[in-house]
Order: structure tokens, then sequence, then C-alpha cells
């Protein structure tokens, strides 16, 4: 990107007024068919940034996870903490809100919102940011969206003790009765949506703990029925197939597992399509406290993302994590001392230029990766102020996470 073109886009991103103009002036078109573009960049999205009945029920009526920002505090010397989001403390269920995501994203060049998407036993929780404002935003079509299936198991870390070990409220395991629902709920909601991301034109489909998945369905061959039967939907929907994408960190095998013998066969057998990762963190470690710098976790990342669709057998997408920093979610007045997550070293050293050779290191390998038909990458992520990996704009840094992506995957970078 040329000197003139980077002052270009920081100034037209200097204030939403003229973003605003820039979307109505057409520059940012419909992404929903991309034959010409060559990258999709797909941004995670975590939205606990606004109410939901749930957590008003855990932590008081309209508690959302803009505390914990607003709360947090430096922990050692050097630590900047807290974050302050330059566009306020907004609530993503408002539509309005949501266009002026949508309008830096796309003219960031990111070509998708992966959406962090939870249902348990009991129904769906924080879908508002998905289907209150993103899904009612009169822009949606500049950026378009999937979901990856969260289904972890939820824990009270908001904040988290040091020495009391997190409330448990919703299991991430579900049934066979529960998934079929929710598959129905997916087909009919949201691979209807025309702004929904397609690969090879079979819509994109996540989960993030492919091992919880099997344990819940009942073992590896119960598993792979259900999934069978998620794809016929699909295809009884009109696509062509369902593109099945499993999170690496959520492959695994099960204690006493004897059905498959390494996470290939897992991987074979549940007929995954291509693996990908959440976040560095889950395959490079964070090897000093209180803090770890961003080179060295960048490159012990690397290490893993050389390797892993061949050990994997499956097409993988590559992975940019913008940072970490998870001390927002611990009790703050606590003392600050290495355990378990939250309580963890932060990353250091995440520089926006730092950030952009990352991403022009993801771009080379996706050039050089020949089975990867679709050159997708994910990045860590939209809005996880909490964990310290965030793309939108705060007080410090302004538009610059967003300037990298744009000057590297940008039409004319």
């Amino acid at each position: 990107m040329s000197t003139q073109s980077r002052r270009t886009f920081m100034k037209s991103m200097a204030s939403n007024a003229i973003a605003l103009s820039v979307a109505k002036s057409g520059m940012a078109q419909s992404r929903s068919h991309r034959e010409n573009e060559k990258y999709v960049v797909a941004a995670y999205y975590f939205g606990n940034y606004h109410q939901d009945s749930r957590n008003d029920v855990a932590h008081g009526k309209g508690w959302t996870e803009w505390q914990l920002v607003k709360d947090a505090r430096p922990r050692f010397a050097g630590h900047k903490q807290p974050k302050v989001p330059l566009w306020g403390y907004g609530d993503e269920s408002d539509p309005k809100v949501f266009e002026q995501k949508i309008r830096a994203a796309a003219h960031a060049s990111i070509s998708a919102f992966i959406f962090d998407w939870y249902w348990y036993n009991d129904g769906p929780f924080l879908q508002g940011a998905l289907e209150g404002g993103y899904l009612r935003a009169t822009n949606r079509a500049e950026v378009e969206f999937a979901i990856m299936w969260a289904n972890h198991d939820w824990f009270d870390l908001h904040p988290a003790k040091l020495t009391a070990p997190p409330h448990l409220q919703y299991p991430g395991e579900v049934t066979a009765a529960t998934f079929d629902k929710m598959t129905t709920h997916i087909v009919d909601a949201y691979f209807s949506q025309d702004s929904y991301l397609k690969v090879d034109g079979c819509p994109y489909f996540s989960i993030y703990e492919l091992y919880r998945f099997v344990l819940g369905m009942g073992g590896v061959e119960k598993a792979a029925a259900a999934l069978q039967q998620f794809r016929e939907k699909v295809k009884a929907a009109g696509f062509r197939d369902l593109h099945l994408n499993a999170v690496t960190w959520g492959v695994q095998l099960l204690p006493g597992q004897t059905e498959v013998t390494d996470l290939k066969d897992l991987l074979a057998r549940l007929n995954v399509d291509s693996t990908t990762s959440y976040v560095w963190i889950h395959h490079a470690q964070l090897a000093k406290f209180p803090s770890t710098d961003y080179q060295d976790l960048a490159s012990a990342y690397e290490v893993y993302r050389a390797t892993a669709s061949a050990k994997l057998g499956r097409p993988y997408y590559p992975n940019v994590s913008m940072g970490w920093d998870s001390s927002p979610r611990a009790c703050q007045s606590d003392i600050y001392t290495q355990s378990s997550y939250p309580f963890m070293p932060v990353v250091q050293g995440n520089t926006p230029q730092r950030f952009g050779d990352a991403l022009r290191s993801a771009k080379q390998f996706l050039d050089n990766s020949h089975d990867l038909k679709t050159k997708l990458l994910t990045v860590n992520s939209w809005n996880e102020w909490t964990e310290g990996s965030y793309l939108e704009p705060d007080t410090e840094h302004g538009y610059a996470y967003l300037e990298q992506i744009h000057a590297v995957f940008g039409k004319k970078a």
C-alpha cells in the first residue's frame, strides 16, 4: 500500500461520518458472490456485549462483558489496562451499532464474521449480537457471516477468583435430540440468508470442541450419523452440501476411545472438510510470566501451522491472532499470579506492525498451500476485549489493526 493510499485509508476511517459516507457511496459492495476475490478473511466475533436473559440472572439485569473491560486494571509494571473502545461501550444487539462494525470491517477488507454461537440443551445463548444486531443491519450484505458452534462448557469467569473453582453454568455436551433441533434452526434461520458464508457453494459451519460433540452423541459412529443427517438437511434446503470445519482446539480422542486410532482417523470418520484454529495460544505455550512476547508466540504457532494439514489429513485454514490478555476476566482484587485461566501470562509487543507481519506470513502460507481451493484466513478476533485480542478500534491504536488487514488483503495491496 502506497503512503498516499495509507493516509487516505486512515483519514476515511477517522470518524463514523466518513465511514458512513464510504458505505453509502457503494465502495463497500455485497460480498455474497466473491468469484473475483482471491482471499476470504474471516474474523471471529464474540457476542457477550449485549443484554441477555441468562446474564441478567447470573450477574444482574443489564450486565454485559463491557463491565469487565471497564473494571480491568494494570496487574504488573508495563501492563496496559483498561482498554478503552474508540466507539464507546455499544450495544451490539442494536442494528445501528452493528452497522458501524460492518462498515469498518468491509472497508478493512474483512470478508466475514464467524460468530461464536452457543446452543445448549436448554436452548440458545448470546444470540442477540447475530440475530438482533447483524441480521437486522441494513448493510449486512457488505460482510458475510458464518457460525462456529462454541460447544464448550460455560463457566462463570466474569470475573474468576484465584482460589475458588468457577461454577459450571451450562454444560457443552448436548444430546442427539438437541443437535437435531439445533441444526434445523441453523439451516432455516441462517443458511437461508443471502449473506451466509459459503465455501465452494457449501455453507461453512465450524465446531469448536469436536470431542465434546462426539461424547454427547454417544461415540464416533453415532456422531458421524448425526453429521450426515445434518448434511442431508442442508442438501434438502437446496445446497450442494455442508462445509464442515473443525477447530483443532476441539480435536482430541476421548479417554478409552477404541473406535478410532488417531486424530486423522477421527476427522476422516466424521467426514470433516477442513480444520482451522481459534487462537494461537491453543498451539503455542505462553512461556514467560507475566508476559510473553508476541513474536515468540507467532513463531511457535507457525511451527504448528507448517504441518497441521499433513498431520490432520484435512485442509488447514491458517489463523492470525491479534494478541492475548485474559486478565480482565480475573478478579481485580486477587493477586495476579500464574495459575489456571484467566490467571495466565499476557502477550505484549503485539504492535500493529507485528500483526501486519503475521498477516503477510499467513498470506504466503495460503499462496503456497495447493490443497486450499478457497484461501480462507481466520482472525482472532473482532472483539475479544476481555481476552486482549480485538480488531475494533481503541483509544490507543485507533484503526491501525484494521489498516494492516486492508494493506495486506485489500484488492490494491
